[in-house]
């Protein structure tokens, strides 16, 4: 339950920075994000959460001396950068992290399932450098309003049809392999 906190309050952080624009400057906005950062990496303590802590540290500090709202426009990024390394690492290192999530359903996966998850954990590589490209763009080019709404909205329906599609993919190879045996 905690953890569902942090997820939603890192999903709404594009949300309160811009509606935070009309009533403080970016320094005092720097304060969110660090509040941010260290309060997911208490809760969990992984090197993920150490590293985005550290990112947001970073972009916090950077936001405070310049007083430009930039660096935490920029968290999205790190986010999607963090999330990134994660998946890929777990590709070249294994299990993946697709493959972890699926043997808590599933603890003797095959080895067709095996390579199915491997698959989805390089597709999900595919979509962090995308989602990371664009929440990029959207920091450097965007007015703060598409900056906004593309990550506090548009990421997060991308990331769930996503999903969906998978779902939907991993049920008819299911079916498929079912028919076959």
């Amino acid at each position: 339950m905690r953890n569902l906190f942090w997820v939603a309050l890192t999903a709404t952080y594009p949300l309160l920075v811009y509606l935070g624009l009309a009533h403080a400057e970016p320094r005092a906005l720097a304060l969110l994000l660090l509040g941010l950062a260290l309060a997911r990496f208490l809760a969990s303590r992984s090197q993920q959460a150490l590293g985005l802590a550290l990112a947001g540290l970073l972009l916090a500090a950077l936001t405070a001396w310049s007083n430009q709202l930039l660096p935490l426009k920029l968290y999205p990024v790190a986010v999607s950068a963090a999330l990134l390394v994660l998946f890929g690492l777990s590709l070249w290192k294994g299990p993946t992290v697709v493959e972890r999530l699926a043997r808590l359903q599933e603890p003797n996966l095959d080895a067709h399932g095996v390579a199915y998850t491997r698959r989805v954990t390089q597709v999900w590589c595919g979509f962090f450098v995308l989602n990371g490209s664009l929440a990029l763009a959207t920091a450097l080019w965007g007015s703060d309003a598409t900056w906004a709404l593309y990550n506090g909205l548009i990421s997060y329906g991308l990331m769930g049809l996503l999903m969906g599609g998978e779902w939907l993919v991993r049920r008819r190879v299911r079916a498929h392999k079912t028919a076959e045996s």
